[in-house]
C-alpha cells in the first residue's frame, strides 16, 4: 500500500504513519493559540518529529463545530510562514490543512507535500491545484460545513454513504488526472456525524477502503470521546485517543492524525508488532 506525495512516499503495507497536528489558530477546540507565532510553531513541529511524527499537518482555520470562517489573507498569514520555515529545518512530509485552493497553492510553492482538504476536493479549483502541484491528497468526508455540520446530521446508512462519496471522488480525481497512488481517504469523524455515526464509522473502518487506497483516521481529542466518558475535560480524551489509535490500526486505518505524538506512535507500533507474523 503505497501513498505517494510530492518528493517522497510512504509504504503503508505494514507500517502506518503518524500525522502530527499543528494548529496555528487562536480558536481550535483543544490547542487554539498555543502556536501563535512562526518560531513557536516550528519548535512544536520539530518536537513532534523527534517523538515520531511522519507528517506535520499545518492548519490555519479551525474546523470545530460552529467555528467562524477565516478570510484568505488571514489564513495565508497564519500558515505560509510556518510551512516555509519548517521546510528549511526538515526534509519530511508537510501537509497543509486547508479547503482554499489559494492557500494550498502557496503552501505547495514553499514546500508542502500534501494537501488535507476537509471538504473532500469538491472544489474543482482545488482538484487542479493538487493535480498540478503533484502533491499527496487527503480527501475527507463532511456533511454540511463546520458552521452547521452538527446541527442535525442524518444518514440512511453512514457506512454506505461515506464509502459512496469516496468512490465518487476517487473516480472524479483519477479522471481529472490525479494518480490513484496519491489519494488517501478520511471518513471525517465528528464532521457532520452524531455519536452513533462516529461509532459506526470507527467499527466499520475495514469496510471503507476504496481501490486499496489508505485510510486516515482523525479522532484525537474529539468531543464524542467526552460524550462516551461523560466528561467535559479535553485532557480526559488523551488516553482514549491512544486506545483508539491502536484499535483502528487493527481494523485497517493506516494514517493517524493526532495531537499527542509519542503515546499514539507507541500504540501504533505495538498494534503492528502484534498484527505482523
Amino acid at each position: 500500500m503505497i501513498w505517494n506525495y510530492k518528493g517522497g512516499h510512504f509504504d503503508l503495507t505494514e507500517r502506518g504513519a503518524i500525522m502530527g497536528i499543528l494548529n496555528v489558530t487562536p480558536d481550535s477546540f483543544s490547542d487554539g493559540g498555543s502556536y501563535g507565532n512562526t518560531e513557536k510553531a516550528v519548535e512544536a513541529a520539530l518536537e513532534m518529529i523527534a517523538m515520531g511524527a511522519d507528517i506535520i499537518d499545518i492548519g490555519g482555520e479551525s474546523t470545530r463545530p460552529g467555528s467562524p470562517a477565516v478570510n484568505l489573507d488571514e489564513e495565508l498569514a497564519r500558515t505560509i510562514p510556518v510551512v516555509e520555515a519548517l521546510r528549511k529545518e526538515w526534509g519530511g512530509a508537510i501537509s497543509i490543512d486547508t479547503s482554499k485552493p489559494e492557500v494550498a497553492r502557496e503552501a505547495i510553492e514553499v514546500g508542502a507535500n500534501i494537501v488535507n482538504d476537509v471538504t473532500g476536493l469538491t472544489n474543482p479549483e482545488m482538484v487542479l491545484t493538487c493535480r498540478d502541484g503533484e502533491v499527496g491528497i487527503v480527501c475527507m468526508h463532511m456533511q454540511g460545513t463546520p458552521r452547521s455540520m452538527q446541527d442535525n446530521p442524518t444518514y440512511a446508512d453512514v457506512i454506505t454513504e461515506v464509502k459512496g462519496f469516496f468512490m465518487d471522488q476517487y473516480e472524479m480525481l483519477t479522471v481529472a488526472g490525479i494518480p490513484a497512488d496519491r489519494i488517501c481517504f478520511d471518513p471525517g469523524i465528528g464532521f457532520g456525524k452524531s455519536l452513533e455515526h462516529n461509532k459506526s464509522l470507527i467499527n466499520g473502518v475495514g469496510d471503507l477502503s476504496v481501490e486499496g487506497r489508505p485510510l486516515l483516521i482523525g479522532l484525537s481529542r474529539k468531543s464524542f470521546i467526552g460524550q462516551l466518558l461523560e466528561s467535559g475535560e479535553v485532557s480526559d480524551r488523551e488516553w482514549p485517543t491512544v486506545a483508539l489509535t491502536s484499535y483502528t490500526r487493527t481494523l485497517g486505518a493506516r494514517i493517524h492524525r493526532v495531537h499527542q505524538v509519542k503515546e499514539n506512535c507507541d500504540a501504533l507500533r505495538m498494534a503492528e508488532a502484534l498484527l505482523l507474523p
